[in-house]
């Protein structure tokens, strides 16, 4: 059985919204101590709080770049309201699966999200529900380091 599914493989070899917005409304940085793992993302929002445009940079291995391929997809459209709910668990699901030492990947793509849509309130002066008590500086590696309990050896290459 093949480690990464036809959808993931679409997302690795054809990634979507790849690059940087210039002057965006919202930029969000997360990445891994862990497995290495490196993933920004830029919003555009427009004035009725919808994510216009959303662009990615990931360093990273194939399920990394697929799960920012595919959440950035998912967050365009949306409002800052909702792309806060989009989950690890939403960008795995879309993705029809991930290996279970891979997970963490879809995890820093929801991170890298929150950090964006963060970065944006606290540009425009807004409040959210959802970024209640969320500090981008406090450590979010909990993920990681669950993974790495069950067996991940990183998103290091080879893997």
């Amino acid at each position: 059985m093949a480690l990464y599914n036809d959808t993931v493989m679409e997302h690795f070899m054809n990634p979507r919204n790849v690059g940087e917005i210039e002057n965006p409304d919202g930029k969000g940085i997360y990445g891994s101590p862990v497995c290495g793992d490196m993933m920004q993302i830029t919003l555009s929002v427009d004035e009725n709080e919808v994510i216009t445009d959303a662009k990615f940079k990931t360093f990273g291995c194939g399920s990394a770049i697929a799960s920012s391929s595919m959440a950035t997809e998912l967050i365009k459209g949306m409002t800052v309201e909702k792309a806060l709910e989009v989950s690890n668990e939403k960008i795995v699901e879309e993705l029809g699966g991930l290996p279970a030492v891979k997970i963490h990947c879809s995890m820093l793509a929801e991170h890298a999200i929150k950090n964006a849509i963060y970065d944006y309130a606290q540009s425009h002066g807004k409040e959210y529900a959802g970024l209640e008590g969320y500090d981008p500086d406090a450590e979010h590696h909990d993920d990681c380091e669950e993974d790495e309990e069950a067996g991940c050896q990183g998103c290091g290459n080879g893997q």
